[in-house]
């Protein structure tokens, strides 16, 4: 382990394969892979926990993190690494993922405990919530250490048990100084408007929300009653791929709370969405679900 304090992100990793009119190409993907890497590109130490095949999509990953500087805890899956296929409706992803996908779990090794023992700040995104194992396990292994920030990441092709999804996020929610939601997230999780999931989550004692709405830009609303919203960034050049945008928007909040410290007003909080905005614009320019610095 390295001697800086370094935040942990815990979740999934796997590859995108991108299926289009130009053929199928493959990154390095998935929501926690993402924003970990994201941090990094925006300077910041991290330690990714994550559940890896025992094969080449696993070496790819490997590579990928290394060449950005971010550490590695993985639970081997017997299911290979998991493999998200990608295809573009009206430029938007919709997903299918293969069976280590679907029957993930991350494992909390001793060098995790470590890690998680001496990070400042801990990311949760996209972990199966919904398996009674695996959130008896995160919430173990999360208890007691630094601030936790959330984003639930429900994908309808690897979730199971909606209820119980929804379930322990509201129970991880309570103890969360963060939590970041969409609007679909609001919709797959509780058929529920993205305002009305907001208020649902800040209800069981979260500090704060923070939601995207894609085009209509992303806000905060807190448990002292902090209400702000911010639109969408206009940088030069088309919009190429919206993969990753959320996790842009996330990597960048996380990393101005690690420089800061969360927000206390209304000018922290529209502050800490404008610079969001900004890194999501520059990242959707480009293909693929890396973070680009505008």
């Amino acid at each position: 382990m390295s001697d800086t304090p370094r935040i942990c992100v815990i979740g999934d990793a796997l590859v995108d394969e991108i299926r289009d009119a130009d053929g199928i190409r493959a990154f390095p993907g998935g929501a926690a892979l993402n924003v970990a890497v994201g941090l990094a590109v925006l300077g910041v130490p991290t330690t990714l926990i994550t559940m890896l095949g025992a094969d080449e999509e696993a070496d790819l990953i490997r590579e990928f993190l290394e060449g950005f500087g971010v550490e590695l805890i993985e639970t081997t899956s017997t299911l290979g690494t998991a493999r998200a296929i990608s295809h573009r409706v009206d430029g938007e992803p919709h997903y299918e993922f293969n069976e280590a996908a679907r029957g993930r779990h991350i494992a909390f090794t001793a060098a995790a405990h470590v890690a998680l023992e001496e990070a400042p700040l801990i990311v949760v995104s996209c972990v199966a919530l919904d398996s009674a194992a695996q959130f008896e396990e995160l919430v173990a292994a999360t208890s007691g250490r630094a601030p936790l920030i959330v984003d639930p990441n429900p994908r309808t092709g690897m979730m199971h048990d909606r209820d119980a999804f929804l379930t322990n996020l509201e129970a991880l929610a309570a103890e969360a100084l963060l939590v970041k939601v969409g609007d679909d997230d609001a919709a797959v999780l509780a058929d529920e408007s993205l305002d009305v999931f907001a208020d649902r989550l800040l209800a069981t004692g979260a500090h704060a929300v923070l939601t995207t709405a894609g085009r209509d830009g992303a806000g905060v609303r807190t448990s002292d009653g902090v209400r702000v919203s911010v639109g969408i960034s206009d940088l030069p050049g088309p919009i190429v791929d919206t993969m990753g945008a959320g996790d842009a928007v996330l990597a960048s909040a996380v990393a101005t709370i690690h420089a800061s410290g969360q927000p206390t007003d209304a000018a922290g909080w529209v502050a800490l969405l404008g610079d969001a905005m900004l890194v999501a614009a520059a990242t959707c320019r480009s293909e693929g679900a890396l973070l680009k610095k505008p």
